[in-house]
């Protein structure tokens, strides 16, 4: 009984927020001018290509908290269930736009369409998986990140190639509404809702997670700016506005990356090419978590993905004139860092602060954090625009990475002890 939750819940779940990145991400294939007419058709340049690429994320930050909260104290089920049809709604409206204003503009209510799902779907796991279960299925969840990538990203250059632009982000665009009723069948907010476990399994679990609450119940309130000026939330700030620059810059702008040594690619080989990075970049999350968690070490395993793929875009730069395809074998090292070090990033706060103040502070380090999702394609739009080259661009995000890297050392230790 214990594996239906894991079959039931999890891939509901991981499927739900795969395609809420699909949505987020087919954009920048759509925006590379050699497979796509949208730059064209829109009178776009690569600093606008940048800021309409990254401006879903000042839309993604305004429901962070306040989905989370509504989705604790309502339904996780309900409420992303809304969220479905509303981001379904913005994403094939950005299909529809004629004009870049209007499709800035359908980019920013995505954003703001897609903001309440991430916590709200933390909640619903939090709801279904017991502390001692809860850092697998939230790991398990996040692969959802490279594996729409990776396993979009060819269709969508197919489709780009077949019926262009405007046709491929309504068809991409109108998944979620395919993916509703599934959701609204196989999802129940609690064990108490469902009547697919057995008795003794839902009593354990409801059991479980009531005295897991308890626990957590503070004896005394703390203030909620206080939470905010935990120390470490200093350090994590910028690690993360760091991390999602790297992160949606490379995304954004990763096909000029895969350009170059005399190789004409069709759409579905540059939908392949760029789906490989994000392929290696899930088994490299998988095992760096795995190891975090068995040696109970965080801070190293963040910064040594970070420095990895850090060095990897300088070197990609650096050797594509002598030869391309080692320039993209370090690409395909770069992209996994910011992803590998999301499962032991996570577990520093909640390892290492108050857990009163825990939820509260991981709220706003993925709020203020992601804002690097929009500056990220944008200052790689400027500079590329300014320099005409990739060169300086990818370096520059590479030695945000490192930065961010040497800035895991100022994060505190975790404390947690080895399972027994």
């Amino acid at each position: 009984m214990k594996e239906q939750r894991w079959l039931r819940i999890i891939p509901v779940a991981l499927i739900m927020y795969t395609i809420s990145y699909v949505d987020r991400t087919n954009v920048a294939l759509a925006l590379d001018p050699t497979i796509s007419t949208m730059m064209k058709d829109l009178f776009m340049d690569d600093k606008m290509k940048g800021e309409a690429a990254g401006i879903f994320f000042l839309g993604y930050v305004l429901f962070q908290i306040p989905g989370g909260h509504l989705a604790h104290r309502w339904s996780a089920k309900k409420l992303i269930a809304i969220l479905l049809v509303l981001w379904g709604i913005c994403a094939v409206g950005c299909g529809m736009v004629t004009t870049v204003g209007r499709f800035k503009f359908m980019r920013f209510l995505l954003g703001v369409a897609e903001s309440g799902v991430f916590p709200a779907t933390l909640v619903l796991l939090a709801n279904w998986f017991p502390r001692s279960e809860r850092a697998r299925a939230n790991a398990y969840w996040n692969l959802c990140q490279p594996l729409a990538v990776a396993g979009s990203a060819p269709l969508t250059g197919w489709l780009l190639g077949q019926w262009g632009w405007q046709t491929m982000l309504i068809a991409e665009g109108a998944l979620p509404f395919l993916w509703l009723p599934i959701w609204l069948l196989f999802i129940n907010d609690h064990p108490r809702e469902a009547k697919w476990i057995s008795d003794q399994e839902r009593e354990h679990l409801e059991t479980t997670l009531r005295a897991e609450t308890s626990q957590l119940e503070p004896g005394k309130k703390v203030p909620l700016w206080r939470a905010f000026l935990q120390p470490a939330v200093f350090v994590m700030l910028p690690i993360y506005f760091l991390q999602n620059c790297a992160a949606y810059g490379c995304n954004t702008f990763l096909t000029e990356g895969i350009k170059g040594g005399g190789h004409q690619f069709t759409g579905f080989q540059t939908g392949l090419l760029f789906a490989l990075p994000y392929a290696v970049a899930a088994v490299v999350m998988i095992l760096n978590s795995r190891h975090s968690d068995k040696t109970h070490e965080r801070r190293g395993h963040v910064a040594l993905v970070y420095s990895i793929s850090g060095m990897s875009l300088i070197a990609s730069v650096l050797v594509k004139e002598h030869s391309f395809w080692l320039s993209y074998a370090f690409l395909c090292l770069a992209i996994p860092g910011p992803f590998a070090g999301l499962a032991p990033f996570w577990a520093i706060p909640a390892e290492t602060l108050p857990r009163t103040v825990m939820g509260a502070v991981m709220g706003l380090v993925n709020a203020i954090g992601n804002v690097g999702g929009y500056y990220g394609p944008k200052i790689f739009g400027i500079l590329k625009q300014q320099t005409h080259s990739v060169a300086i661009p990818f370096s520059v995000l590479g030695l945000g990475l490192l930065v961010g890297a040497a800035l895991c050392f100022l994060l505190p230790r975790s404390r947690s002890q080895p399972s027994p």
